[in-house]
């Protein structure tokens, strides 16, 4: 089982290198920096371990990426907030708004939004895409199999091409560590950020 799955995602991730064209992240990411440059922050959100992704990777920015750059913090933020503000949105307006009103709250049109999502289907996902596009915020998504509704609804997106929920999770935290780090290396390198003297 352990080569198995250890296979199916070391395929994955090479056929996605011969088939896919990834300027599209390079794209994500240079729109990320501009939005950081102007004064703006990077919004993340997702369900399950997307959302534990969501975490994951805004966390790199806030903290520290690589052991190497020890620099000064980058504006990121999860909107899954704290559990009090989750439970009190999903009892008074429902689950399916969690996302959308914390995005009301805290987003602007300096920000940018990056969703991740498998399925593409989750009704609070679709809402805050709709959201962003409302408050003119870029939206873009990591998504799988055929994206779903959310496909239509963000501004770009990278698509992984299979339909095993643990194979997308692994490429969408591979391609969102490589976004980070491309993140990273453009604002250091713009002068927007400095590594610190140790």
């Amino acid at each position: 089982m352990f080569t198995k799955n250890l296979k199916e995602s070391i395929d994955l991730k090479s056929k996605i290198i011969q088939e896919t064209n990834l300027e599209v992240l390079s794209s994500f990411g240079d729109q990320i920096i501009n939005s950081i440059k102007s004064g703006g922050k990077l919004l993340v959100c997702g369900n399950g371990g997307s959302a534990a992704d969501a975490q994951h990777l805004v966390a790199e920015l806030l903290v520290r990426l690589r052991p190497k750059y020890n620099r000064q913090s980058i504006p990121a933020l999860t909107l899954a907030q704290d559990i009090s503000t989750m439970t009190a949105c999903s009892n008074d307006f429902g689950y399916d708004h969690i996302y959308e009103r914390t995005l009301r709250g805290l987003g602007n049109s300096k920000d940018t939004l990056l969703v991740i999502t498998t399925s593409g289907n989750s009704e609070n996902i679709n809402l805050v895409l709709k959201a962003a596009k409302e408050m003119g915020i870029k939206s873009f998504a990591f998504l799988g199999s055929s994206g779903g509704k959310a496909i239509d609804l963000c501004d770009e997106y990278f698509l992984v091409p299979s339909n095993i929920t643990a194979r997308i999770q692994e490429v969408h935290i591979t391609i969102g560590h490589a976004l980070m780090e491309y993140v990273e290396d453009g604002l250091l390198e713009s002068g927007h950020i400095e590594l610190n003297k140790v």
